[in-house]
């Protein structure tokens, strides 16, 4: 049986790691395409100016656009050729990140998050969209980042949203790839560069990406509540950089290397609900984690565990929570429809799969939600 694992080359997190950017530059040579929002960059100018000045490197600030796109990721490349930048930083959020993941192409490439709201980071696929923000294509790089580099310290001061949406990113990660264990499919670090899915050779998770996801979920039970609360103060504490090492390291190395299955799917599907669109990725996660539980019939205690968590941190446990207030048959048909097109990953569950089972799971999921808030009064 053919086995993939893949992972960044380093992590490394920390308070103020943000001033040894510039050695890690220097790794490369003495400049770096910087690839990040006005508004991102303005957030951390002062450890950007410390460090340029104590390593003595130079960042070629892009003009970043806002949006991964083809014509953006030309004009990129061009810059960097022409500024013969050394390496590429990908500074912010996932737009600026997967932009410099294609500039990078797998190539001296550091990325640095200001919110740990996704497992995007360490990976080595890419989200390119059209100019109207449109979903366009997936990219796949020949390995993932050179340097993932996290501050603590921003993370810290970062809004608690991004953190707690983050945390319901990662509770997908082991309940995923555990099914995706169960049934033998394939997971997406046996992907090659420039090869699309279809077409590259299979290849099944390791039992060490299956461990870190085990332990993904573990460490948010340990200590998801108490990093929201050290994140509320602005304050970086054993617990939230814990979680942030949770939401970005153990999720990311979990979803990639062990797969994904119902509970991304079922978010896909959910965003052609209007009512979702004003909800982060990982809030969607979290509910449809609950739903791929209900499909799987999990233990009871199990699916008890997943909502008093969610419910202690102010992840979603119903539609209501993500802006469904209320949703008819035919529009749990169509998500339903979504969630379950041949490519997608809810065919990693260990059992035939209906859009027919989809639509009733979500609305099982959705009056079980509905039911526990009302227990704990919360309706």
């Amino acid at each position: 049986m053919r086995k993939a694992f893949i992972s960044p080359s380093k992590y490394v997190q920390g308070e103020n790691e943000l001033l040894n950017l510039g050695y890690f530059i220097r790794t490369y040579g003495d400049s770096a395409l910087l690839i990040a929002h006005p508004e991102d960059v303005e957030r951390v100018k002062d450890k950007l100016d410390v460090t340029i000045n104590k390593f003595n490197v130079t960042l070629v600030e892009s003009g970043f656009h806002g949006e991964c796109t083809r014509d953006e990721i030309k004009r990129l490349k061009e810059l960097a050729r022409e500024k013969k930048c050394s390496c590429t930083i990908g500074l912010g959020g996932g737009k600026a990140i997967d932009t410099a993941k294609c500039v990078a192409e797998g190539d001296a490439l550091i990325i640095v998050p200001t919110i740990a709201a996704t497992d995007a980071p360490t990976s080595h696929s890419a989200v390119i969209y059209t100019e109207e923000g449109a979903f366009e294509d997936y990219a796949y790089f020949k390995q993932s980042p050179s340097v993932v580099m996290i501050d603590t310290t921003v993370i810290a001061n970062a809004p608690t949203r991004f953190l707690v949406s983050g945390m319901g990113d990662a509770l997908s990660t082991y309940y995923e790839a555990r099914a995706t264990s169960r049934s033998f499919t394939k997971v997406n670090a046996g992907l090659p560069c420039g090869v699309h899915e279809g077409a590259a050779p299979v290849a099944r998770g390791t039992k060490a990406a299956l461990a870190l996801a085990k332990l993904c979920y573990e460490t948010l039970l340990e200590d998801g509540v108490n990093a929201k609360i050290a994140c509320d103060s602005n304050q970086v504490t054993p617990a939230l950089e814990n979680i942030i090492e949770t939401n970005i390291l153990l999720s990311g190395l979990g979803f990639e290397s062990g797969g994904l299955a119902a509970a991304h799917a079922i978010h896909n599907g959910l965003t052609v609900l209007p009512g979702t669109h004003h909800y982060f990725h990982g809030e969607k996660v979290a509910f449809s984690t609950i739903a791929q539980l209900v499909l799987e019939n999990a233990p009871q205690a199990e699916l008890n565990e997943v909502l008093e968590f969610c419910s202690a941190i102010g992840l979603p446990v119903c539609l209501a929570d993500i802006g469904v207030n209320s949703i008819t048959q035919e529009e749990l048909l169509k998500v339903a429809q979504i969630a379950c097109i041949p490519e997608e990953s809810i065919h990693a569950m260990p059992f035939p799969i209906t859009e027919e089972a989809v639509a009733s799971a979500i609305a099982v999921a959705d009056q079980i939600g509905r039911e526990f808030k009302k227990s704990k009064g919360a309706l």
